[in-house]
């Protein structure tokens, strides 16, 4: 058998292994110009004779290297004789590396792939083949084991993610330039692939070599093998992690919280995993997470109430009383809200509200005192003496010298600071800046969703009510209030 033909059933063998290709699929091919892509193009357009496809090829041109319009004129070249639409894409790489302060390595993926999705939905492709070989998945697989990554990158690149395929995964780098060879096609070779300028390129150069002639022939292929491996261990364990998500993380999107008990529980192995998903989760590329950061995450399930660990990508986490909160930086989005309520929007025949967002509406109402019988005791409908308020009273979130009056137990009244209550009641500190205050300047009338001022009570012979309603609530806060009065 040729290598022409060992090389095509192989590949032949890898696509129908994974999936990756059905009958009348619209497949974006990038293609660089080295031998890699080409490899791929011709590949694809071998298999169409078997399977009925439709091909594009893409070309991103970095702006780095001097000689990058010769490589894009060749695959242009390439493409009109074997009948192939050729789009070129022209990216600022270095620009993009210098906006997002990441490296050109990581810009010139991010930009390309961003190229080949523009593309797919310009022509209605419903897959994209990129052309990483055996030997790049190698080279990732020890550069994610050097970094400290977990399961997951010790997988290297996967065949397929999502619309993404890999038909040439199962390939050599040898072997890709043997097919070439064999059948005289000429491919590009990039200036930069000879350098030792990024990281990848120094285990190219250095470590796998040196590992296949002084320690394992077939290096390579061996952990490809153990790579395949590790991927049935991690789809295993991304399902129990999947199935503990749901009976332990709650939280709107972009924050999660991890009741600590049930957590606690879980076998180790997926309780990292569980951490790392919902890292990943907050992560705009998914990446950057590694061990040493699920690490200080799991010490908060063990640490004291407002520990907090920052991470990477302005993702924080904190320990609250019963829970780990993972989010955003929430300190950074700090939320806005001051409502003046003045007493002439206040009659006995019309009602004002103040909208919360997402959190209800906030409804006053002014009541007569001899028309009204029992207090409510209700938590989200409070009664408050209008006559004891002589200024505007404000809707906001709190502020430094907050305080509440309540009953010292001897028929007096003392101040008690916003802050001692809310450690009282054990509030956690990442929800306390968002629960909305009824207050007239520092004295607060009513924490939304709990307590209520002593001073601002209905007495017997109260003659004006200013009624406060939440309705449609959805607000953090005390749940004891109606216990405690």
């Amino acid at each position: 058998m040729s290598i022409r033909q060992k090389t095509e059933e192989k590949v032949f063998s890898f696509l129908e292994q994974h999936h990756m290709i059905f009958p009348h699929d619209h497949i974006v091919v990038g293609v660089s110009g080295g031998a890699d892509s080409v490899c791929l193009l011709f590949l694809l357009l071998e298999y169409a004779k078997r399977v009925p496809l439709k091909l594009s090829a893409v070309h991103v041109n970095h702006g780095i290297r001097p000689d990058a319009a010769q490589d894009a004129g060749y695959v242009e070249k390439l493409c009109r004789q074997q009948g192939v639409p050729f789009y070129l894409i022209e990216a600022d790489v270095k620009g993009y590396a210098s906006r997002e302060k990441c490296s050109q390595e990581d810009a010139g993926r991010r930009l390309r792939y961003e190229a080949f999705h523009e593309i797919s939905e310009k022509t209605g492709a419903n897959k994209i083949a990129v052309a990483h070989n055996c030997n790049d998945r190698a080279e990732t697989m020890l550069f994610h084991l050097f970094r400290g990554s977990g399961l997951k990158g010790m997988c290297g690149i996967r065949p397929v993610r999502r619309e993404i395929i890999r038909p040439v995964l199962c390939l050599e780098r040898q072997e890709i330039e043997d097919y070439l060879g064999e059948r005289q096609i000429a491919w590009c070779t990039d200036s930069t692939n000879g350098t030792d300028d990024y990281a990848r390129n120094r285990i190219r150069h250095h470590v796998l070599p040196y590992v296949e002639k002084e320690l394992v022939g077939g290096c390579v292929a061996h952990m490809a093998q153990t790579a395949d491996m590790l991927a049935e261990a991690e789809e295993y364990m991304a399902q129990q992690a999947r199935r503990a998500w749901e009976s332990c993380v709650e939280g709107p999107e972009g924050r999660f919280e991890i009741s600590v008990e049930p957590f606690r529980k879980l076998h180790p192995a997926i309780q990292k995993k569980l951490l790392h998903m919902l890292a990943e989760e907050l992560s705009p590329t998914g990446k950057d997470i590694l061990s040493v950061h699920i690490a200080a995450i799991l010490e908060l399930f063990e640490g004291t109430v407002g520990r907090r660990v920052d991470l990477p990508m302005e993702i924080d986490a904190v320990r609250s009383y019963t829970k780990v909160i993972l989010g955003k930086n929430r300190e950074c989005v700090c939320p806005s809200l001051e409502v003046f309520v003045a007493g002439e929007r206040l009659t006995g025949q019309r009602k004002y509200a103040v909208e919360l967002g997402g959190k209800g509406t906030l409804e006053f109402a002014l009541l007569l005192g001899r028309q009204c019988e029992e207090v409510p005791r209700k938590q989200y409908t409070k009664w408050f003496d209008y006559d004891k308020i002589k200024e505007s009273i404000c809707v906001r979130y709190r502020k430094t010298g907050d305080y509440l009056s309540i009953a010292d137990g001897h028929g007096g009244i003392l101040h008690k600071s916003l802050k001692e209550y809310m450690v009282t009641e054990k509030i956690p500190r990442e929800e306390r800046g968002l629960i909305p205050l009824l207050t007239e300047g520092s004295h607060i009338l009513w924490v939304v969703g709990g307590r209520i001022s002593e001073y601002y009570k209905v007495e017997r012979n109260t003659e004006r009510i200013l009624q406060v309603q939440l309705i449609n609530r959805s607000c953090p806060g005390s749940e004891t209030e109606d216990e405690n009065e």
